[in-house]
């Protein structure tokens, strides 16, 4: 059986040319009024994910052989 990419693990995350995996900084959706602009700021990057994240996502992110 084929297996299949977890459409909502592809959302959260970006992979980058060279394969690091990316993620954003949580805590940008509500309660921002009480934090200051430069804390607002930082939060709008993307981080990467620590090694050992990143083979557990890589596992359930299936990517098919490149041509």
């Amino acid at each position: 059986m084929k297996a299949k990419t977890r459409k909502s693990l592809l959302k959260r995350f970006k992979i980058t040319k060279t394969g690091k995996i990316l993620r954003r900084i949580p805590g940008q959706n509500h309660f921002r009024a009480k934090k200051s602009r430069n804390v607002i700021r930082e939060k709008r990057r993307w981080v990467e994910v620590s090694k050992e994240e990143a083979q557990i996502i890589k596992k359930y992110l299936y990517f098919p052989p490149r041509k």
